[in-house]
């Protein structure tokens, strides 16, 4: 006797939440908040979301 399984639909794909123009409007953005804080100590962590946003792009 075969067993009946009821098929469960895949879940849709998630769509993008930023566009590749996004990107880089966040990367500019970022670039100009980093020159505003760039003595202190959370520069740096700018500076590496800056440089992923390039990766990216």
């Amino acid at each position: 006797m075969a067993q009946h399984e009821a098929a469960t639909p895949e879940p849709a794909r998630a769509r993008a939440v930023f566009s590749t123009e996004d990107f880089q409007l966040l990367r500019t953005a970022v670039m100009h908040y980093l020159k505003e804080i760039e003595d202190q100590p959370e520069s740096t962590k700018y500076s590496n979301l800056y440089h992923r946003l390039g990766r990216l792009c």
